[in-house]
Parts: structure tokens; sequence; C-alpha cells
């Protein structure tokens, strides 16, 4: 007979997982308040540091906000909680041997979706956004410093287009996450290619062509990273 090794939970982990199941069931609904802790301690017959374990735990799953002196209440996990939660092993991930080829894979394959979606459903109203994003990214060409905002702010419409706040909570995160190869790749006649990069995109977009606003963004993107590692290759 083969012996079995069986892991004791915790009593916090138990205690964890009761009130999670409480909370997605709906019996503890957002912004309720938990019973105190010392009534929690007598529900469940532990002690308080379980009990705090237990909570902070829910704390960091975005299920409950703790506050010290109040009772602990329940919460909805926005998706930029999680991406946020996400932050650090993303930036650990990013320094890592081929990280930032990850990473910028990951963001090629996401906004040429955003770009074939916005030729595809894109409104006239969405499409007056993206137009006065690209306006606004011309008047910044030589500011690096406004520009960098601006084409940031230019890519966010494609992702507000899709009206799904995780994709547009993805979209802060790699803008935040790859922040230093923008920062490398923009220089002095830089700026204005990419805002030729950007009316290509735009153009394409406005022609309800999701093709073309593919390919426009792909030539964008890859040209970023070909520059990105031509500048910064011998420190990745």
């Amino acid at each position: 007979m083969i012996g079995v090794l069986i892991k004791q939970r915790k009593l916090s982990d138990e205690v964890a997982a009761h009130l999670e199941r409480m909370i997605r069931r709906g019996e503890l609904a957002e912004a309720d308040r938990l019973p105190s802790e010392r009534e929690l301690m007598r529900q469940f017959g532990v002690g308080r540091p379980s009990i705090r374990e237990a909570l902070l735990h829910l704390s960091k799953m975005g299920l409950v906000e703790v506050k010290s002196g109040e009772r602990a209440r329940v919460t909805r996990p926005t998706p930029q909680f999680v991406i946020d939660t996400l932050s650090g092993p993303a930036r650990h991930m990013i320094s890592a041997p081929g990280g930032v080829h990850d990473f910028q894979s990951a963001r090629l394959f996401f906004e040429v979706g955003l770009a074939r979606n916005a030729a595809l459903n894109a409104t006239p109203e969405d499409l007056e956004s993206l137009k006065e994003a690209l306006e606004i990214n011309r008047q910044s060409i030589g500011d690096l410093t406004r520009f960098e905002r601006t084409d940031v702010d230019f890519h966010y419409v494609l992702a507000v287009i899709t009206r799904n706040q995780i994709f547009t909570a993805i979209h802060a995160a790699l803008a935040e996450w790859l922040l230093e190869q923008r920062r490398t790749t923009l220089a002095k006649g830089e700026d204005r290619k990419a805002y030729q990069a950007h009316r290509e995109i735009f153009e394409a977009v406005a022609a309800r062509d999701p093709d073309a606003s593919e390919a426009a963004m792909r030539s964008h993107l890859e040209y970023v990273a070909k520059r990105y590692l031509q500048l910064a290759g011998p420190k990745l």
C-alpha cells in the first residue's frame, strides 16, 4: 500500500475558505459587515490570530476590506485590483531573461485584437474619440514627455472601445510594465514616426477594415520592439 501524505490545513485557512464560500454564495453580500472578531472567534471556535490571518488572506484576494477599529466589510475585487496584485510578479518576470520579449509578444497579441475589434465595432462616437486622441498626439510631437502620455492615451481609446473593464485594466498594466521600453525607444524624430503609425491605425479603423487595422498595429509594435532590442539588447 502506497502511503499518501495529506497536508493539514491551518485553522485560518479553514476560516477563510468558509467565509469565501459564504461570499460566493451571496450569504454575505457586497458592503455587508462581517461579525466582530470576537463573534467570529466564538462561531469558528478559534483564537484571534487565526481570525486575523483569515481576514488578511481574504483582504489580499480583494474579498474584504479591513480597517483598524472597524468590522471587516465585504468588497468586490475589481479588474484593477487583480492587475495591481500581479504588478510585483510581472515586474520580476520582465527582469528575467526573455521577460521583455514575452511581454512584448503579449502586448502585440493583445493590441492587434483591440485594433481588429475597433474596426468591427467602433461607434461614430468611438471614432471621434480616437480621432481626438490622435490629434492630441500630433500636437505633442517635439515634446517627448507629453508625447509619451498621449501615445498611451491613443492606445487606451482602443481598449475603451471594447467596453470591457478587464481589457482597459490589462492595457493600463501593460503600458506601466513596459514603461522603460517606451522611454528607451522614444527620441527626436521617433515621435513623428510613432504618430504616423497611429495615424495609419486610425485610418484603417475608420475605414472599418479589420485586416488593415491588424497589419498597421502589428507593424507599429514590431518596429518598436525591434528598435528597443537594438538600443537595449546588450543590457537584456
